[in-house]
């Protein structure tokens, strides 16, 4: 299994956490995570990248871009 960080955020008041994107099978999948006090992975959610939220499992939709209701 391999992944690729697609963002960085460290200055998460909860806590430095990142953005990685991985592959079940064919099917991108987004994992946020960080690391908790004792240095074990820390799982916050994951999802399924789709629309509108985001273009392709690399890239965002910009704002104007995601006719959201």
């Amino acid at each position: 299994m391999s992944c690729e960080t697609l963002e960085d955020y460290p200055h998460d008041p909860r806590g430095a956490s990142c953005l990685v994107l991985g592959y079940s099978g064919e099917k991108p999948i987004h994992i946020v995570c960080g690391r908790a006090r004792n240095e074990w992975l820390l799982v916050i959610t994951v999802y399924t990248p789709k629309p509108p939220k985001w273009i392709g499992p690399r890239t965002r939709a910009k704002r104007g871009d995601r006719n959201e209701a």
